[in-house]
């Protein structure tokens, strides 16, 4: 069975959705540790709950990312995981642990890449005016959210939002779409071509057309005037 490794640094909503998804027989990895860089996240009671380990590894105790990315990939390979998933971790990472995994570190971002990456991209882009925003799961590269996107989710912008209500809506795709596409890595469906001499990598997820509409949650439609009129 395929091993994950969560790194979380906050409340934790998405490993949430990966741990319900695989009680409910959605997803056949199993989560083999929870990592936090802050003590106090609440995510990591979603682990313990689970009798999952939950670790914290605080990055204030290091000197500098690389050190920390160190101490990381040890924690990992201790508990022999196999992909590491970023759950709303909070640090930029190093190229220690991308080597230490390469093409094998999922993110998931709260925007349409290639808009919006970085910090607070919900909040980017609903002041930028978008009429659709949505969420991005894709591998980690050595720039920030540039690694090959695998699947992204859609949600219209309707003029009653603010960045608070958007940012809701975005998350409950999160929590769908995350789990759903580590289940196709799971059953070896996302291949990776990396070229020769460097370059930027290549991905094929082979699903067919209605796994990636019911992943995407296309909403053909421009901005709507109340909640009621969303795509499902």
């Amino acid at each position: 069975m395929v091993k994950l490794g969560v790194l979380i640094s906050g409340t934790g909503s998405n490993l949430k959705a990966v741990l319900d998804a695989i009680d409910q027989g959605r997803l056949a990895a199993e989560v083999a540790v929870v990592i936090s860089n802050v003590p106090s996240a609440k995510g990591l009671e979603h682990a313990r709950a689970r009798g999952i380990p939950a670790l914290v590894i605080d990055h204030k105790a290091f000197d500098g990312r690389a050190a920390f990315d160190a101490s990381l990939v040890d924690t990992l390979r201790a508990h022999e995981v196999d992909w590491v998933v970023l759950a709303g971790f909070m640090r930029v990472i190093t190229p220690v642990l991308l080597d230490a995994f390469p093409y094998r570190i999922v993110n998931i971002h709260p925007a349409l890449l290639p808009s919006f990456p970085g910090m607070h991209a919900q909040k980017q882009a609903f002041e930028y005016g978008v009429r659709i925003a949505g969420c991005t799961v894709h591998l980690v590269d050595a720039g920030t959210d540039t690694g090959p996107i695998l699947a992204q989710a859609a949600v219209p912008v309707f003029d009653s939002d603010d960045a608070s209500t958007l940012s809701a809506r975005i998350l409950a795709e999160e929590h769908q779409l995350l789990p759903r596409v580590l289940q196709w890595i799971v059953e070896g469906r996302v291949d990776v071509e990396r070229p020769l001499g460097g370059g930027r990598a290549r991905v094929r997820v082979n699903v067919d057309s209605r796994e990636i509409l019911a992943a995407s949650n296309v909403v053909l439609r421009t901005r709507g005037t109340s909640q009621d009129e969303g795509g499902g």
